[in-house]
């Protein structure tokens, strides 16, 4: 009997995290009447993954847990894997979990009450807040004009009303995606191109899907109430791999910009931008200043990059 629900991970050598992942699942209140599963793709995994799925499988009905299906993806790239999901599900829901999140207690049943009280929706975002647990360094808080954004564990919060999203609003991403399954048959699957392979800081084949949908008809909603946190990784709040994010994310938002047209030519302002912001590194005062403007000066590095890398429309 097909679920009314299938929660979807892709996942790449991330036993442990995974293992917390599930287990917040499986924490998470259950809706009355609603038959859920879990879809899990490990994607060209080489450590224990597959053992903890096997193992999972094995004592899920005796632990009472959510039944879960998985089968590999071996060619290496996110988008490979959400497209092999694709394939397999038989849900009219499906909701999208990231291998280093966890879910709040009320996620499923959030879920499942949005689908119900939005029919007309095909498309629905919910919260991602980082999972915080007090040994950061302080400079992730600031809030000040030299504060570091955006953060460099995803965030995404449009405050505490649900509201479809308009042209204002910041494109969500693949972390915290649920949608009816029907809307493939319009806007397909997820750009090969596009995408993380393995723990690289690429992205943006959730964005560029999230645009065809829209050009397609769909209007995202959001949901405040399905709420996921982001593990907080102590590498990734270090200068270096903030100023890496900062390039990768940069390129692949100009990569995706239609606005450019078709031209690889770079335009000449990003070149302004960038010699704008070496300058400021030169004359920073302060550590707080002299991070934001390192920061800075990857972004506008990351943008030139993209417009090189366009792929013609």
């Amino acid at each position: 009997m097909a679920s009314d629900l299938t929660v979807v991970i892709c996942t790449h050598n991330r036993e442990e995290l995974l293992r917390r992942t599930l287990a917040s699942l499986n924490r998470a209140t259950r809706p009355a009447g609603k038959r859920i599963d879990l879809l899990v793709i490990p994607n060209a995994c080489t450590d224990g993954t597959h053992a903890l799925l096997a193992e999972y499988r094995v004592r899920s009905e005796s632990e009472g847990w959510l039944p879960l299906r998985h089968e590999p993806e071996p060619r290496p790239g996110k988008s490979h894997a959400l497209n092999r999901a694709i394939r397999l599900l038989d849900a009219s829901l499906v909701t999208y979990v990231d291998d280093d999140h966890r879910v709040d207690g009320g996620y499923l049943a959030a879920v499942c009450k949005a689908a119900e009280d939005y029919p007309d929706v095909e498309l629905f975002c919910g919260r991602i807040l980082p999972d915080w647990d007090g040994t950061e360094p302080n400079w992730v808080h600031d809030t000040g004009p030299f504060r570091i954004y955006p953060l460099p564990v995803p965030r995404y919060d449009q405050g505490p009303d649900a509201k479809p999203l308009g042209p204002e609003n910041p494109l969500p991403g693949g972390g915290n995606l649920f949608l009816r399954r029907s809307i493939f048959t319009r806007v397909g699957g997820f750009a090969v191109e596009f995408g993380p392979r393995g723990h690289n800081l690429g992205g943006a084949e959730d964005l560029e899907w999230v645009e065809r949908a829209i050009a397609a008809g769909a209007r995202p909603h959001y949901v405040p109430s399905v709420l996921q946190y982001h593990f907080v990784d102590a590498q990734r709040l270090t200068l270096p791999y903030v100023m890496r994010k900062a390039f990768e994310r940069s390129s692949s938002v100009i990569r995706l910009s239609a606005w450019l047209g078709n031209e690889r030519q770079v335009p000449f302002y990003m070149y302004r931008k960038l010699i704008n912001y070496l300058a400021q590194v030169g004359t920073a005062r302060g550590a707080e200043q002299w991070r934001f403007y390192l920061v800075r000066l990857a972004a506008a590095v990351g943008e030139i990059d993209g417009a090189r890398r366009r792929p013609r429309r």
